[in-house]
């Protein structure tokens, strides 16, 4: 089995225990929460890819400082 369908499991399974001990509110507000924080972290992400190519066509000297 590859890291992705044991990552799918390991979810799966935060998930149910989540369920179990988590009113349906305070589910609402973590999955909403969560999906903030990933688009977060995906923004974050996209502009640390953008400053290193845009830093990557200049002078070699300014790279090293990033």
């Amino acid at each position: 089995m590859n890291n992705c369908c044991k990552n799918l499991y390991f979810l799966s399974t935060i998930a149910c225990k989540l369920a179990e001990c988590m009113s349906e509110e305070e589910l609402a507000k973590l999955s909403a929460d969560l999906v903030v924080l990933s688009d977060m972290l995906a923004n974050i992400l996209a502009c640390q890819n953008i400053t290193h190519s845009e830093s990557s066509t200049t002078d070699p000297a300014v790279d090293s400082l990033l």
